[in-house]
């Protein structure tokens, strides 16, 4: 599905998430002498649509803005794998290389910025902070990379679907006792968490069974957020 970029004449990025928050120059009072900038480009992606391929020369990163996407890897015989899923606020494509290991694909309808990597590091070199809050971002994504490298590797069905229901919770900022509304698939999740869909829908069910969640079509809500920890093997604070 083709994409249609559009440039971006002002306000360009009111805030890069949580991550940029006040480091970046647009934030300041209008009045404010600045830097040039580098000025993004607006990326409105329909659900499914393809953003970045795959091994595409990594010319850009991209904050999204609202919605959700996905980072997918394709192997030869189709079989893929979900890297993560970003929302709004998160950033792609800061930290690779000469290309994008992975490609990036809608979940939900989205939008996105694109920024040209060159010209954000260049800015990134000579502004302090926003140097500084970029290698934070690039820190706890390389700490949620390795987090999910040991759920693929180390943990059961149960534990890797108990991990992620609660991560899901704490990224769209639930309180308990809120349903969660997944944007992403049962196919999805079930590409992320290395698992077959069928694998995902029995482990729902377990923990249906025990009380631990309860469904709704495809809204979870978490009963006991500390079984559901447990089942997850994560600390209990």
């Amino acid at each position: 599905m083709h994409i249609l970029a559009q440039s971006i004449e002002r306000d360009p990025m009111p805030r890069m998430g949580m991550v940029l928050d006040r480091s970046m120059p647009w934030s300041l009072p209008p009045m404010t002498r600045l830097p040039p900038v580098p000025r993004p480009v607006a990326v409105p992606a329909a659900k499914d649509a393809t953003i970045v391929e795959q091994d595409d020369e990594a010319k850009y990163c991209f904050l999204i803005v609202t919605g959700c996407v996905r980072t997918v890897r394709t192997m030869t015989d189709g079989r893929r794998q979900i890297g993560e899923f970003l929302f709004a606020g998160d950033v792609y494509g800061w930290d690779v290389l000469e290309t994008h290991d992975y490609g990036i694909e809608a979940v939900t309808p989205s939008l996105l910025h694109r920024f040209p990597r060159d010209e954000l590091q260049e800015f990134a070199d000579t502004h302090g902070n926003f140097g500084r809050r970029m290698r934070e971002l690039s820190a706890r994504q390389g700490r949620a990379s390795r987090d999910h490298m040991i759920l693929l590797g180390r943990k059961t069905a149960t534990e890797r679907l108990a991990s992620f229901l609660l991560a899901l919770a704490v990224r769209l900022k639930l309180e308990d006792g809120t349903w969660i509304v997944p944007p992403m698939s049962r196919s999805d999740i079930a590409d992320y968490l290395g698992l077959t869909i069928e694998t995902v829908c029995r482990q729902l069910k377990h923990l249906r069974e025990d009380g631990t969640i309860s469904s709704n079509g495809t809204k979870i809500l978490i009963h006991d957020r500390r079984s559901l920890m447990g089942c997850a093997r994560m600390a209990l604070h």
